[in-house]
């Protein structure tokens, strides 16, 4: 809760950075003051004034831990996030429109801290109706580009990942009529062999398991807002992403 006081006709909002953004900017969260009406356009100009414009172009907005368009406008209180391209790993795919009236989906989503059990959760994904389980186990590799990796750091922004996790998992269920969805993905420090994210899909039929598995890696992997510092011997950097769906990213003329 916001408890400044600030002028009449004015609105106060709360920015959080992720991500490289956050090195940038700062670890800490910023109240910024905006005059009524204004937009996240608005405030994305007015940041533009003491950092980069580079800096923020190609990033998205959340509002209130959801997804926002340049021309949202703002109210008193709201939080907001600045998401730099996302982990990356691939270009998403396309969902069927395929609708199917099944009973409540089973998923389970998670992020979590401790080391992911792949074999405990691919064994509980399994019933005698499956004739097939997809699995994709994310891990860590000993190398990227050439450098030697020590360790993977992998943070979020929990609460709209979870969220975008769980609404990604749901699509996937229903539009490729799929039993079951499990996705998992770690946070925190993650060394070489560990398990980042684990993604079980469960079906009657091979072909849907292994598409909706890789729709959801691909999608995940471009909008769930996760990022991944890279530690090599020779030094750390954040991991680039992939652009933002162009619905999600803001354009190059919302950062004026």
């Amino acid at each position: 809760m916001l408890l400044s006081m600030i002028p009449a006709g004015m609105i106060q909002v709360r920015v959080l950075a992720f991500g490289a953004l956050k090195d940038a900017l700062g670890p800490r969260a910023a109240e910024v003051a905006l005059c009524e009406g204004a937009t996240v356009s608005d405030l994305v100009a007015h940041l533009s004034l003491n950092y980069p414009r580079a800096m923020l172009r190609g990033i998205a907005v959340s509002v209130n831990a959801e997804y926002a368009a340049a021309t949202h406008v703002l109210s008193h209180g709201d939080e907001v996030g600045l998401l730099p391209p996302v982990s990356g790993g691939g270009t998403p795919g396309t969902a069927n429109a395929q609708e199917k009236s099944e009973p409540a989906p089973e998923i389970i989503t998670n992020l979590t801290r401790e080391p992911i059990d792949a074999a405990k959760l691919v064994a509980e994904a399994k019933q005698g109706a499956d004739g097939a389980v997809v699995v994709f186990d994310g891990i860590v590799r000993n190398n990227s580009r050439g450098r030697r990796t020590l360790h993977l750091d992998y943070e979020a922004y929990e609460e709209m990942a979870l969220n975008q996790i769980r609404e990604l998992a749901q699509k996937a269920r229903t539009s490729f009529a799929v039993r079951h969805v499990t996705v998992v993905h770690r946070l925190g420090r993650l060394e070489v062999g560990e398990t980042s994210v684990l993604i079980v899909v469960a079906s009657a039929h091979r072909a849907q398991a292994f598409d909706a598995c890789r729709w959801l890696i691909d999608t995940l992997k471009t909008t769930v807002p996760i990022w991944k510092k890279e530690t090599f011997v020779d030094g750390a950097v954040w991991a680039a992403g992939e652009p933002f769906p162009a619905e999600l990213g803001l354009e190059a003329n919302d950062v004026r």
